[in-house]
């Protein structure tokens, strides 16, 4: 202050010596340039001293003695900026580059202020005429680099990522040690799939800003996808160490010790996600999935529904739900049903549907059939997709597989190679927008197009929404109707959707002859080996199913027979028993139900499928769980010659087993309640001799049914979609009768509401998306578990996408 007072009182003896000489010649051109400078200077220390109005009245009175006088000019610009006055400053700068086209410092502000408003093509403009005339100016270089990096996240979001990492480059140019760019970069190409590019970028962004707790949290994202989970972990725990309450990872580390079965340390993390962003709906999402895998449906529906109020739109969390309502829906009402119907009502609302086909109306040519799927990889769903593939014929059902699978393995390959071999084509869509998919499928002319997820992990049932064929089916890969009504049929049999079924379906039902899978065993099963009961002793029985499927009630009914079979033993297999606190629970429930502990073997999951199978010789009967059934564990175990007792139920889900067991000929160990499913059991462990006979005639038994006649069951299938076909040639289409009944209801409920006083209409424009943050991170939603139907899946996370740094 003393020194700008100083200032002051030096200008203002130079202003009165100009001022002398110009009232002695008012013609005097350098007294008049001096004296500018002087009242400039003045205006600024004033300012500095805090006097701003007054300093604003020198720089005025110096362009009224000099009106070329450009740092007048340039100091109001500065001034008005400073009062946020930006189309005044704007002005000023202008005046100040037109008087003196030098004048870097002048374009480097106006650039800073187009920037601020969004203006950022502006912004480059006025940075790159001030870098012409000063190319080592470091703050516009500076600027530079933050306003293409925000360009190109501007024009990322736009939908043009190519151009965006252009940008990206581009401010490397300016600035090469430019943590952001290099951050965004990261964010760009794990967008495009290229993740050792990431890698890189992310690293790079560390390095030069080792405070990015984001590019840490996504590296490990990165690493998790890749099953490096110990590198994961690394990643989430540094990201935490700088910001450690850091939502994101916090979750994310949740995620990891989710996969690992870690379910103590899993909901920990999780909480502490939600504790330090308590509207954080993708934790309580994935909160919902860690209750599933630890077997707690209601507390996994409640977290899901908890996300749900949060955003009324998180996909998983909707589809979380409707998947989790499975394993304990006996039928007996229409809930899930009207949960199923009403997500996809509101779901089909964010998509555009199709409602013309160029596709000949021919009932008798060769269709195009298209199979979408993730789960073309070593999944439960591949080993009942893989007859079709196979056995197609060709020449009359052209077969297009889209592959959204995310980590393609020696099955993918293998797959891949059969369809392409006989004909067919092959589209890898991972990574690609639902409605491009769509899209591709109306190019390749697709006919029947059949989905085989349903509302299981990495679905594209937003391809489904678009309605991109005439005639779209549901099959495979979930128990229940989808609730989508733009898909027509749901493929199934007598067994499993008896015709006298209450269960209700959006789809309409269409019934295979005989079974509605066809099982390809995994060749790694190894062989069959003699009934454990032999050697031990003493009868096992045992499950493989996922914890979820495993309720109370039939834990209550397996205690029943256990304690019915003198000296017989339990052995469970499923990932979370490797928590010391799921274990405990699991074996404290069975104690309270007469079941000793001892008497109960616990395994964790065991990862090579080859182990998997083999642990199969460690039982000597399979018992089934309901009201959810298990699909690939009850072939499975048939498969390694283990006898497996079922019960009947009144929905799809209970009665898979039943029509599994059928077809191999197993009916006689099929119940029709709890006391005749713990009869059965008791009966099958009596005689241990014909126990051992069935086991080693199994295998044979199974491979000659139905369920392993892979050419049959496609000639079957073809006869179904022939009979599909033929009626949409017809213009029978149950989806837009579906979707006619929804249009007209939805008229009909307009027309008798009743409005007691005059309501107003507010139109309401379109909410902007929203500008990404200057200097700082605009976070997306973060990973995310998407639990699988069957127990053997995998669970996705996805990687955060933050937005660009100014």
């Amino acid at each position: 202050m003393l020194l700008c007072l100083l200032l002051v009182l030096c200008c203002s003896n130079c202003l009165e010596s100009y001022q002398k000489a110009l009232r002695a010649d008012a013609s005097y051109k350098p007294a008049a340039e001096c004296l500018a400078i002087v009242l400039t200077d003045l205006g600024t220390s004033l300012k500095l001293a805090g006097n701003t109005q007054e300093g604003i009245q020198k720089y005025y009175e110096a362009l009224k003695i000099d009106p070329h006088y450009a740092p007048a000019y340039y100091n109001l610009g500065v001034v008005y900026s400073e009062m946020m006055q930006y189309d005044t400053a704007l002005t000023c700068y202008e005046k100040a580059a037109l008087e003196r086209p030098m004048y870097a410092e002048a374009y480097c502000n106006m650039g800073v202020i187009y920037k601020n408003r969004g203006d950022l093509e502006s912004a480059i403009a006025c940075y790159e005429r001030c870098l012409a005339v000063s190319p080592n100016f470091e703050i516009a270089k500076n600027n530079m680099a933050i306003a293409l990096t925000d360009l190109g996240t501007k024009v990322k979001l736009e939908g043009d990522i190519h151009q965006g990492v252009e940008y990206y480059k581009k401010a490397l140019y300016y600035n090469w040690h430019y943590a952001d760019a290099m951050y965004n970069l990261g964010v760009a190409y794990g967008e495009m799939l290229k993740f050792d590019m990431a890698i890189v970028f992310y690293e790079l962004a560390f390095h030069f800003n080792p405070h990015c707790a984001e590019a840490c949290n996504n590296l490990g994202v990165i690493y998790k996808d890749r099953d490096n989970l110990d590198k994961a972990v690394e990643c989430y725990q540094l990201a935490l160490s700088i910001k450690s309450n850091f939502s994101q990872s916090l979750n994310n580390l949740g995620v990891v010790y989710t996969v690992q079965g870690k379910m103590d340390a899993a909901a920990s993390m999780i909480e502490k996600a939600i504790l330090a962003n308590p509207t954080y709906a993708e934790a309580y999402n994935n909160l919902g999935v860690l209750y599933r895998d630890a077997g707690n449906i209601t507390n996994a529906i409640t977290a899901y529904e908890q996300c749900l109020k949060i955003d009324p739109d998180s996909r998983n969390a909707g589809q979380n739900r409707l998947l989790a309502m499975n394993y304990i829906n006996g039928g007996h009402d229409d809930k899930l049903f009207e949960a199923h119907r009403d997500w996809g009502r509101r779901f089909m609302r964010l998509y555009p549907q199709y409602t013309s086909w160029d596709n000949s109306k021919d009932p008798e040519r060769p269709i195009v059939i298209g199979y979408v799927s993730p789960d073309y990889f070593t999944h439960s769903v591949s080993y009942f997709i893989e007859a079709p593939l196979v056995y197609h014929d060709y020449t009359k059902y052209k077969v297009v597989v889209y592959s959204a699978v995310v980590k393609a393995d020696a099955k993918t390959g293998r797959f891949r190679e059969k369809v392409i071999k006989k004909g067919g084509l092959w589209r890898d869509i991972y990574g690609i927008d639902e409605k491009k998919v769509a899209s591709m499928i109306r190019e390749d002319k697709v006919d029947i197009l059949v989905e085989l997820t349903g509302h299981t992990a990495n679905n594209k049932l937003g391809t489904m929404a678009c309605r991109p064929a005439p005639v779209q089916v549901t099959w495979i890969g979930y128990p229940n109707t989808t609730g989508l009504p733009t898909i027509d049929y749901r493929i199934t049999d007598s067994l499993a959707d008896p015709p006298d079924t209450k269960q209700k379906h959006v789809e309409e039902l269409i019934r295979l002859p005989k079974c509605f899978l066809c099982y390809t065993p995994s060749p790694e099963a190894g062989p069959v080996c003699p009934t454990p009961a032999l050697s031990n002793g003493f009868i096992t029985f045992g499950s493989f199913n996922n914890l979820a499927k495993i309720t109370p009630k039939v834990l209550q009914v397996w205690a029943r027979i256990l304690c019915a079979v003198p000296n017989s033993r339990l052995v469970v297999k499923c990932k979370p028993f490797c928590c010391d606190s799921v274990r405990q629970k699991f074996l404290t429930t069975l104690e309270q139900l007469g079941l000793e502990s001892l008497r109960v073997d616990l395994l964790p999951l065991i990862l090579l499928n080859h182990d998997h199978m083999q642990a199969y010789s460690l039982m000597d009967i399979s018992l089934d769980t309901f009201p959810y059934a298990g699909t690939t564990t009850t072939c499975e175990s048939l498969f390694m010659g283990v006898p497996c007792v079922t019960m009947e139920g009144s929905v799809h889900a209970h009665n898979v087993g039943v029509s599994l067991l059928s077809n191999v000929g197993l009916g006689h160990l099929i119940a029709k309640n709890e006391d005749e499913y713990v009869q059965l059991a008791i009966d099958l462990a009596s005689d241990v001799t014909v126990l051992s006979n069935l086991r080693m005639r199994l295998r044979d038994l199974m491979a000659n049914s139905p369920l392993c006649d892979g050419q049959n069951f496609t000639a079957g299938l073809e006869a179904i979609y022939r009979k599909m076909w033929h009626r949409y040639c017809k213009g029978d289409v149950p989806s837009l009768q579906s979707l006619e009944m929804l249009q007209q209801q939805a008229v009909s409920e307009e027309l008798h509401v009743e409005n007691p006083e005059p309501t107003s209409i507010t139109v309401s424009k379109d909410s902007s998306p929203e500008l990404v943050k200057a200097n700082g991170f605009n976070q997306v939603p973060s990973p995310i578990l998407n639990p699988t139907c069957e127990e053997n899946g995998n669970q996705s996370n996805q990687t955060i996408n933050s937005g660009t740094v100014g």
